[in-house]
């Protein structure tokens, strides 16, 4: 047991937090219309083996979290053909923006239920994740992720300048 999870539970979250910080980095590559294909590449993989490694949790039913992360999945998968089949050529950078931008929501959304779940005044407030401070938390998550979706697929548009094709690495910085 580390930090009071099993092992795999742990690996789990470390994997989800990886994920959220690596897919911060690239939306904020994105909106600077910046590739960051490290961070990409950590962002991608982190995120697919988050969702992958959340179907060998306990569980003794089909729960909300295993529906989020076969959507997740599919996002991911066409996050990768489009980043790296298509080389995001034409309408497929539009649809790795899109795709890549909802797996990182899937995954913000699943850390802010879990805090509901485990932070006790959070918990508090929406002991069954239904009532209304639960509600509004998520629906601000899904406006700002909406937002930055489409500021995203604005800025990183196929006549990005020289810099977006720039690759850098996890350890470097935007500018």
């Amino acid at each position: 047991m580390l930090f009071g999870m099993t092992i795999p539970v742990f690996i789990h979250v470390v994997l989800s937090l990886v994920g959220i910080g690596s897919g911060a980095i690239v939306a904020a590559g994105l909106l600077a219309a910046r590739r960051l294909d490290g961070w990409t590449g950590l962002f991608l993989s982190t995120t697919i083996l988050t969702s992958v490694t959340g179907f060998f949790l306990p569980a003794h039913k089909l729960l909300p979290s295993h529906i989020i992360g076969i959507l997740s999945l599919i996002a991911l998968g066409i996050a990768c053909v489009a980043r790296y089949a298509k080389k995001m050529q034409s309408g497929w950078r539009k649809t790795y923006v899109i795709s890549a931008m909802i797996s990182f929501y899937f995954n913000v959304f699943v850390l802010v239920a879990q805090l509901f779940m485990k932070v006790p005044a959070l918990h508090e407030l929406a002991p069954n994740g239904s009532e209304p401070p639960f509600a509004v938390a998520q629906s601000v998550v899904l406006i700002v992720f909406v937002a930055l979706t489409v500021l995203a697929v604005k800025r990183f548009r196929a006549g990005a300048s020289e810099a977006a094709r720039v690759p850098l690495t996890p350890g470097s910085t935007l500018a």
